[in-house]
């Protein structure tokens, strides 16, 4: 059912994949398709009436009426943990979209592609990898994923597998702690971890950057000092939800 731009939403499947994330699963009947990179507002609305909003960014792509988000809790949102910890399948909530048209990627475009992501911002670009391995262009996009810890990778097991044999070149970065058999550097991005992670400049690859606002900031100042055009580079960035 749809009232105004809301369109009725069914969870169909929760999945823990992190301590602080989840995988959901949304049937929305008549869902009109969605771009890799595009997102949703989610509308939850309590029994006194109290309605909260909040975007999310889909991991999944293309015209199926069944939808992908990952979510990462905000231990003070108003939306997040209820989606985290309490939200189970056969409950219900509201979607609004696909929305956004600036950070968003289909086949046969511009190659090659760079995707970066820190944290949650891996969503987006999950899409993204997943449309270009479905189209045969993963050999074109290279991924450069920061996380705290090897636990808190949205995604790690379903990444590990597209970065196989002509696959999504995939570079993981460690910010704290790194597992055992781990031999790089530990610690935030900085622009020799970069450079030697993505395409180079002189490629003229399309670049997309999400994660936190700080994250997004410092990478892509990072990416225009190491010669990457500003123009080449897009980014979405996120906050408490």
């Amino acid at each position: 059912m749809i009232v105004g731009d809301w369109r009725a939403a069914r969870v169909v499947d929760v999945a823990e994949v992190t301590p602080t994330a989840r995988v959901l699963r949304l049937s929305v009947p008549g869902w009109p398709g969605n771009d890799a990179g595009q997102h949703v507002d989610i509308r939850l609305t309590a029994e006194d009436g109290y309605q909260a909003e909040r975007s999310y960014s889909l991991g999944s792509y293309g015209s199926a009426d069944t939808i992908e988000l990952a979510v990462d809790e905000i231990p003070d949102g108003e939306v997040s943990p209820y989606l985290v910890r309490d939200v189970e399948p056969g409950d219900e909530l509201e979607v609004k979209g696909p929305l956004g048209g600036y950070f968003v990627w289909r086949p046969g475009g511009v190659e090659p592609v760079q995707l970066i992501a820190g944290g949650s911002g891996i969503v987006p670009l999950m899409a993204m990898a997943r449309a270009a391995t479905d189209a045969a262009e993963a050999a074109s996009v290279r991924l450069l994923y920061s996380v705290r810890t090897a636990d808190d990778a949205i995604y790690r097991d379903e990444l590990d597998e597209l970065s196989g044999d002509g696959g999504v070149a995939l570079t993981w970065a460690y910010t704290r702690t790194a597992p055992s058999t781990w031999s790089g550097r530990v610690g935030r991005l900085d622009d020799q971890t970069i450079a030697s992670s993505v395409w180079s400049p002189e490629r003229g690859p399309r670049v997309f950057v999400c994660g936190p606002t700080g994250f997004v900031e410092h990478v892509a100042d990072a990416l225009v000092r190491l010669g990457h055009a500003p123009a080449n580079i897009r980014t979405e960035r996120f906050g408490g939800a």
